[in-house]
């Protein structure tokens, strides 16, 4: 499979891939429409990449570039990363974006609770 990345990312992929059992014959793709910003291009064309990883039964959706061929790559890479969390023996390990995630949420509970309710003026 090739992806329009250097070559060593492709294979840090591949290796990774392999790493969390995924193999290509067990991965169902699809494409469909993107949406959202790319104007006339992404509605008319079919660059969104669906992966569904048959014996897991994991989906992933990617539409994050205007091309198919980036999409693919970003699909299974997002699709390791599940099938990573789904067989990591500890659940309490999150990744980056997660860590953001919780770090706004209670910043913004913290200001909700400091901040005077509109209400009690």
């Amino acid at each position: 499979m090739k992806f329009p990345v250097r070559q060593d990312t492709a294979e840090a992929l591949k290796e990774r891939m392999q790493k969390c059992g995924l193999k290509e014959p067990d991965i169902e793709e699809s494409f469909t429409h993107s949406g959202g910003p790319g104007g006339q291009k992404v509605n008319k064309t079919a660059t969104a990449v669906q992966l569904r990883h048959i014996p897991t039964g994991v989906t992933v959706k990617c539409s994050r570039t205007r091309r198919q061929a980036m999409n693919r790559f970003f699909a299974r890479r997002q699709l390791c990363e599940q099938l990573e969390r789904l067989n990591s023996d500890t659940t309490q390990e999150l990744t980056p974006a997660e860590k953001r995630t919780r770090k706004i949420r209670k910043q913004k509970q913290r200001r909700k609770r400091r901040s005077p309710s509109k209400e009690q003026s």
